[in-house]
């Protein structure tokens, strides 16, 4: 995550457009084992330029694990992540681009990060120096921006997922 991102916001999320895609997903799995409120549709990061750079290193198959504070979920009003859940990624402009479904997950303070979790993130040089150093960063920023400090010692959702949904970009 490069702290000098622009810091044009994220457009709200075509959640239209983001029902057609969930309704093409289901379709195509026959309905089977796929409630129909199970997703969220959302957006990697708090910027534009963040945003869409996640978004393309998930397509580049590069990115299967994200980490998001849990006081953030509680801000936002939004539920936990669970095993199995779906959530509708979109791209700076809101359009939605592709469906993830989340594979594993456990909470945890920030010092429990490990290698293998910042290399499946798959940002910057994969390590985890470099996870600590940018995920800092940005808790610290997002933190701020809804008026409350970031400690090392919040839980965090650390989340693997799979890209699920369209055939192209799933895994």
């Amino acid at each position: 995550m490069d702290s000098a991102q622009p810091a044009s916001p994220v457009a709200a999320p075509d959640v239209d457009a983001a029902r057609t895609m969930w309704q093409a997903y289901v379709e195509h799995r026959g309905g089977a084992g796929v409630d129909d409120a199970d997703y969220t549709v959302e957006h990697f990061g708090d910027t534009a330029g963040l945003a869409d750079e996640l978004l393309d290193i998930v397509l580049s198959g590069r990115k299967r694990a994200t980490a998001e504070l849990v006081s953030e979920f509680a801000h936002r009003g939004d539920p936990l992540p669970r095993i199995g859940s779906h959530w509708i990624a979109c791209d700076s402009t809101g359009a939605p681009r592709i469906i993830i479904r989340s594979t594993a997950l456990r909470i945890g303070p920030f010092g429990s990060a490990d290698a293998a979790f910042a290399f499946a993130e798959g940002e910057d040089d994969r390590t985890l120096e470099s996870w600590q150093r940018e995920h800092r960063r940005y808790w610290e920023r997002t933190s701020a921006a809804r008026g409350t400090e970031w400690s090392e010692s919040e839980d965090i959702v650390f989340e693997y997922f799979a890209v699920v949904w369209p055939p192209e970009h799933a895994d």
